[in-house]
């Protein structure tokens, strides 16, 4: 019975075979160097964990209780040699651990821009990175491409040795972005943007995955990865251009709602400031912006007039997420839209801008000019009738 022992164990080696190494076998350059870390850290550590588990079983077998030739000392309790070994070592391990750290979260910091293309390749001065805009949806995810005026839902293609600049958000619940050939793993909350500086060095196929449970259909949540060469990269876009859906809000609106393993979507175009109303929470019509209700905020407020600048919320991501108590939802109502707050933002930035608290008495109604009345004639006043 004992032969066929063997046999049992070639089930467990078949699910071995379908394991890959893509995480130690990265394309790009900012993988190579978090894979170079990971294998450096582990190496010094094997420096105590390896002698510590072969001492463990040379004491063991040589003071066992059979081998009666071994040293017999009971009274034996400090030794100044073995104190050192014992302390130093470890030390010295911590120390370069906490060099590698310290330099590698300053130089693989993921807002930090990236300074080479390769080890050996610095980046040239007139190349310049290539914005992606990603928002993660339920279950699916969405790469804008600005300057491009495209995007992909579940398809994500970056030319090889240019450098990427990702801007990463989320439509309603944490997800995490991760492209294990391309770069480390980075949170996308819904409200905020966080970026991540990347690059690819050879072509390739993958795939990336939301690595933070986010829900029912988060097993599905995959989408591919494409690095391309310049001419291949053209090629992909002419032919998301060629594409005849639209990206415009309204289209964004019906995407946003959860959906699980959604097939890739091409859209020819995308309507302007879409991403920043995503992440300002302000892409339903009328809704004020995220941006904006901080800056009145900052300003001291609307006051009580604010309470009568709410209105129902008939969409809130087509769920109420659980929420049973309370009233109804509602939602602040946006005094500009989306493409008016990005223009007062870059007018708001090359002008000086007052702020001084806001306060209700002696403000002008909006649109009203003070009329300026004629002075009133000198000489004696006429007796009133009353």
């Amino acid at each position: 019975m004992s032969r066929f022992r063997p046999i049992a164990v070639l089930p467990l080696l078949l699910a071995l075979g379908g394991c890959n190494f893509v995480v130690l076998d990265p394309t790009g350059d900012i993988a190579a160097q978090q894979r170079d870390l990971l294998v450096v850290s582990t190496l010094l550590m094997l420096l105590i964990i390896l002698p510590v588990m072969a001492l463990t079983v040379f004491f063991a077998w040589k003071y066992r209780q059979s081998n009666t030739t071994a040293r017999y000392e009971p009274d034996w309790h400090h030794s100044t040699q073995l104190e050192l070994v014992i302390w130093a070592a470890p030390l010295l391990i911590i120390i370069c651990l906490g060099a590698l750290t310290w330099m590698g979260t300053h130089l693989l910091d993921p807002y930090r821009p990236l300074d080479r293309i390769a080890a050996d390749t610095p980046v040239p001065a007139d190349v310049k990175p290539l914005e992606i805009q990603v928002v993660a949806l339920d279950w699916k995810w969405l790469f804008i491409y600005p300057e491009q005026g495209v995007a992909t839902v579940n398809q994500l293609a970056v030319p090889v040795d240019r450098p990427v600049s990702f801007r990463i958000t989320s439509s309603s619940v944490m997800n995490a972005f991760y492209v294990p050939t391309l770069a480390g793993m980075i949170y996308a909350m819904p409200g905020m943007e966080t970026k991540l500086h990347a690059v690819a060095n050879a072509p390739g196929e993958s795939r990336g995955f939301s690595a933070n449970y986010s829900g029912a259909g988060f097993s599905g949540m995959f989408f591919g990865f494409k690095a391309l060469p310049a001419a291949e990269f053209d090629a992909w876009l002419a032919e998301n251009r060629a594409s005849a859906e639209g990206l415009t809000k309204a289209a964004y609106l019906e995407l946003e709602k959860p959906s699980e393993n959604v097939p890739v979507r091409r859209f020819g175009t995308v309507e302007p400031a879409l991403f920043n109303a995503v992440v300002n929470m302000c892409v339903d019509t009328g809704k004020m912006c995220m941006a904006e209700m901080t800056a009145i905020d900052a300003r001291g407020g609307l006051g009580l007039a604010g309470i009568h600048n709410v209105l129902p919320l008939t969409y809130d991501k087509y769920a109420r997420r659980g929420t049973v108590l309370g009233g109804k939802a509602g939602y602040v109502v946006g005094v500009c839209s989306p493409e008016e707050l990005a223009q007062r933002t870059v007018s708001a930035a090359t002008s000086p801008r007052s702020l001084a608290p806001v306060k209700g008495a002696g403000l002008a109604l909006p649109g009203f000019t003070p009329i300026s009345l004629p002075a009133a004639p000198a000489g004696p006043r006429a007796p009133s009738n009353i």
